[in-house]
Formats: C-alpha cells, structure tokens, sequence
C-alpha cells in the first residue's frame, strides 16, 4: 500500500512513517520541517539529538534496506505541489499530521493564535479539496485530539465521536446523532474542532473517506523501529511550549527540579504510549470507512489519570518533590473524565501501560539525556489570558 505522511518529520509522524515502512507499505514524507524552526524561535531543542532529515531517511535504508522519499514543502501555503503529488503518486491513503500540535504554542500571543489557525485549517482544507480534485480514492487519516471534546464527562462516558440526543417537537420526540458537542481549551483545539466540520462537509459533499482520530495526550519516546539507532531517535519535549505533562515531569524528576503540577493537580487526562499511537494508525489504515460512510472517529487513547496522582507515581519512582504552581491554562479546577475507546481495542489493540514502561523512559532517555535540558526552558509561561487591563 502506498502510504503519504504529512507532517513526517514531527513526534508523532516520524515514528509512524517508520513503522508503516517497517511492515511492509512504500511510504513518503512531506514536511516543511517548521517544528525545527519552531526550536530556534524558542531557543530550546528536544531533550533527545535530532538528526537532519536526510541523516534520518539514510539511517533508516541502513538498517531496513527500505527507502522513505521526502518531499520539503508547505502543505498549507503550496496547494499545487500536494495535488502534484497526489496526482503523480496516486497514494492509498494520506497520514495527516501537517498541523501546529502544541495548546501552549498556540496562545503565546496574537501572531501564534493566527499562525495556528492559518496553517492548521488550511493544512486540512487544502488535503481534501487536492483529493477530490486530483481524483483518487485516498483514505484520509487525520490525527486530532481528545481535547475536542474538552476535559469534562457531563455525568457520562464520551462517546466516540457522535453522541445520540433526542429532541422534543411538537409533532413528538426526534432522534438523531450528532457530533459529539466541542469545547476546545486552546486556539489550537478550536482548531481541531473545526477540522471535523471540514471533515463532515467533504465526506457528505465529495465521498470523501475519512477517519479522525481523537488522541489523548502522549507519553513515551521510543518506537521498535527508532530505537534501532540514536539516528532515528524521536523527539522528547520537555519546554513550556512543547512539552507533554508526563515528559516534563520525568525530565524534571531527571534533573532535580520539583515536579511542578499546575493548580490543584485535579486536572484528569487522557494518555496513550507513542508505541500504541503508531499501532493505531496502523488499524486504522487497515480497517477504513467505504465510499459515503460518514467519518469514523476513534478515541485514540488506552488510559485516564489525575495529573496529581501522576506526579506522585513519578515522585515515588524517582524520590522527587512536588511542586503546585499557579494554573496558566484557563481551565476548571478539576474535572473528571471517562472515555469509551472500544473499537481500537476491539481491532486488536493491546496498550502499554504507565505502570508497565514509565521507568524505561526515566532511565533510558530522561538521565541519559539529563545534560542537554536547558533548565530555564522548563518553566510554562504561556498565558490563556492576558491581565486585565488598569482603569
């Protein structure tokens, strides 16, 4: 199966390019690799060395004596070199990972609240409008966020995608399903939320096939095929902007620094091992929705956990100190949260759990690494809301 990946060059699309490679699909990059120059806005870099990319796709047809073409272009700005592509190429199906992923990144001010929305929302409208005109039959794979839904339950599992309401009208009760309401917490998630209305139109208007995965948040670095060489090793953010809940917490277990939990710590959370992210993407491509089903939406997440009871695992793990530090996001307190992720499991998927490789990522790449952490870079300064304003 020929297999198009956008956004290769980033932490969730690498690994995945890699691993479809692996088993066996011919499988290319697209990236305009604006999350390396994202790194030099900030001045700060993955804890983890990064290779160039042409260093990373020749350690790669080393070691599998497979071969990864890149092409290095803007999916958002560069319309016609995607539908060339497309056209040329003819792939079974398209990864799309070509979007701006951080929530903190998105709200550092105005410019990165434009930046966020203009490349996301672009990046997507200008894949479904090169499908359909470049008239293949790709199955479209995009990589969303749990965050769509926002971080409470209403009293009740969230559904996988569609939620079932009943209406009262006055010729009786109307049922029907719907998509499940949004409540994004950032620009970033709003961003998201509006890739499933995209989503929603080119499937009902173009046929399009579609499958949105809803992802909880990311822990882990390493992958069967990164892990083959430190050429191919993936990202770890640790920064305010970039960094995921758990990796900054092992990074600052790692370095001595308190775990710094933000409010309370009773903010609950999604996860899921970048392990199982990849095998997810995998079932996905291989059970795909038919010509005029309409977008299959999976939660892509194996486990749930309250960001104060994380702390303390990794505290007991490590022997590191918690820290509760003023809340930056603008977001409840607490909340609870229970999701239904039953078709992924029912495809076979069988989760890593924190409790089965948390230390692996302690030792193997938190203290191995510890020297190149930029201690000043750990601190989360990114605000949701500016100060009000003096009278």
């Amino acid at each position: 199966m020929k297999i198009l990946v956008l956004g290769g060059d980033g932490f969730c699309g690498w690994p995945t390019a890699l691993h479809l490679s692996d088993i066996g699909h011919d499988v290319q990059i697209v990236d305009n690799l604006s999350r390396r120059n994202i790194d030099n806005e900030l001045e700060v870099s993955s804890l983890t060395p990064i290779a160039p990319m042409g260093v990373r796709l020749r350690a790669w047809s080393e070691l599998s004596g497979k071969t990864i073409a890149f092409h290095r272009f803007n999916v958002a700005e560069q319309y016609h070199r995607l539908l060339s592509l497309l056209r040329e190429w003819e792939p079974d199906v398209v990864v799309h990972f070509a979007e701006q992923r951080a929530a903190p990144y998105s709200m550092k001010s105005s410019w990165h609240k434009r930046y966020t929305v203009n490349n996301n929302l672009n990046a997507t409208n200008n894949l479904l409008a090169a499908v359909v005109e470049s008239e293949i039959d790709a199955h479209v794979v995009h990589l969303g966020t749990m965050g769509v839904y926002g971080y409470g339950t209403a009293g009740m599992k969230i559904p996988e995608g569609y939620l079932r309401v009943k209406v009262d009208t006055p010729d009786g009760e109307v049922e029907q399903e719907i998509l499940y309401p949004p409540n994004p917490g950032s620009i970033y998630h709003l961003t998201k939320t509006q890739d499933q209305l995209l989503f929603a139109y080119y499937v009902k208007n173009d046929r399009l096939r579609v499958t949105d995965l809803h992802q909880g948040i990311v822990w882990g670095t390493q992958t069967a095929q990164t892990e083959r060489d430190e050429r191919l090793i993936n990202r770890f953010d640790y920064d305010g902007d970039y960094g995921t809940v758990l990796n900054r917490f092992l990074m600052q277990a790692a370095v001595g620094h308190p775990l710094t939990v933000h409010g309370t710590g009773g903010q609950t959370r999604a996860f899921i091992h970048i392990q199982d992210t990849v095998r997810c993407i995998e079932l996905a491509i291989s059970d795909p929705p038919a010509r005029g089903d309409r977008v299959r939406i999976l939660n892509q997440m194996t486990e749930t956990h309250r960001l104060s009871d994380l702390a303390a695992l990794v505290s007991k793990l490590t022997g590191a100190e918690i820290a509760y530090v003023e809340n930056p996001r603008n977001e409840a307190a607490e909340n609870d949260l229970h999701v239904a992720n039953d078709q992924f499991l029912h495809l076979g998927l069988q989760p890593i759990t924190l409790a089965e490789g948390l230390m692996q990522e302690v030792t193997e790449i938190a203290e191995k690494y510890r020297a190149r952490c930029d201690m000043e870079k750990i601190p989360a300064r990114s605000l949701w809301t500016q100060a009000p304003v003096k009278a």
